[in-house]
């Protein structure tokens, strides 16, 4: 049993990463931002609550400096920090100060708290994503493989030019401060960085509306809806992985030495807007207003999967041990869970 520290953890990633944790018999404290949220938490798993196994820090808000300077002090000491608190929406009315500075302060303010203030924190596995490798300016790049080599090379000044690209760009800027800490500060803890691409699958945190859902499962409730009904969105990023899989990871990346100091592009394969639709029609034949076949957008480019970039996620299935779930799976599991809240 390790003693961890999770962040965030009433977000979509960290309420899974919470599941393994606690199922894997590590005993928790993670933070969240109000009273309220640890009460939730605290009733979905009151058993692990009642023998100790779980426990509760309040950060109201990670982008304050020291933000994290209590919460990382713990007894017994903590052994392990999962870092998943990071903002991902697009309703920014600042760049900068919605998106820019709470992933890279509260990335650097937590690697500086635990630096401070416990030493006896040996692995720090942060939440990172593909936005942090993808280049956009290449576009599709057919015949370019994307493997953790690879950074996205957006600059601050395009970070400012509209919410998708200030996403990107906190993405990168905070792994990117990440590693940088680990070199110059040389800290006597190890990093791991889990990178994943578009993350669907079933909700287990508490979600009182669908108006409240994480931003890439919104286009599977949309469809559903019959949004797409007389036209299909792009799909954008035709990668994707499952949540369970990218919490499997996130809990692996520290029971693992073998992963210290490393990057993981944890991804399933691809997918089309046009596939989810299909997969939602062919499950649940009670959503009236899907796309049919014929329905314009949402496909492969020209050349379906062959115009596109590849990938490789060797390393995640090598070190990491995963084993990555299909995407009928992943959306008929996730519809099923959108259902508990009124879709």
């Amino acid at each position: 049993m390790t003693r961890v520290l999770l962040t965030g953890g009433s977000g979509f990633i960290a309420a899974h990463t919470l599941d393994v944790l606690l199922k894997h018999g590590h005993s928790v404290i993670t933070t969240v931002r109000t009273q309220q949220k640890a009460d939730k938490i605290k009733a979905a798993y009151k058993s692990y609550a009642d023998k100790g196994q779980l426990d509760f820090a309040i950060v109201p808000d990670i982008a304050q400096e020291g933000a994290f300077d209590q919460a990382v002090i713990s007894d017994p000491p903590f052994e392990a920090v999962l870092h998943t608190a990071s903002p991902f929406h697009f309703n920014v009315t600042d760049v900068k100060k919605d998106l820019l500075d709470p992933a890279i302060i509260g990335t650097t303010g937590i690697l500086k708290s635990i630096k401070k203030s416990a030493p006896s924190v040996k692995t720090v596995v942060i939440t990172s994503s593909f936005a942090a490798i993808v280049n956009p300016s290449k576009g599709f790049w057919p015949g370019h493989e994307y493997t953790e080599e690879d950074w996205n090379p957006i600059t601050m000044e395009e970070a400012q030019e509209n919410p998708m690209s200030g996403y990107r760009a906190s993405k990168t800027f905070a792994e990117k401060a990440a590693w940088e800490f680990l070199e110059k500060q040389k800290p006597n803890f190890s990093l791991a960085t889990i990178n994943p691409p578009m993350v669907f699958g079933p909700i287990i945190h508490n979600l009182d509306t669908l108006e409240n859902i994480n931003t890439s499962n919104q286009r599977l409730v949309f469809a559903a809806q019959g949004k797409f009904k007389d036209e299909i969105p792009p799909t954008g990023v035709h990668l994707w992985v499952d949540v369970r899989d990218v919490a499997e990871a996130h809990v692996a990346a520290f029971e693992k030495p073998e992963a210290a100091n490393k990057r993981f592009f944890t991804l399933t394969g691809f997918f089309s807007n046009k596939e989810l639709c299909q997969i939602i029609g062919k499950n649940f034949p009670q959503y009236k207003d899907l796309p049919t076949d014929e329905t314009p957008g949402g496909d492969y480019p020209e050349g379906g999967k062959e115009g596109i970039y590849k990938f490789s996620n060797k390393r995640s299935v090598d070190v990491l041990g995963l084993k990555y779930r299909g995407l009928e799976e992943c959306v008929v599991d996730a519809v099923k869970s959108f259902q508990e809240v009124g879709l």
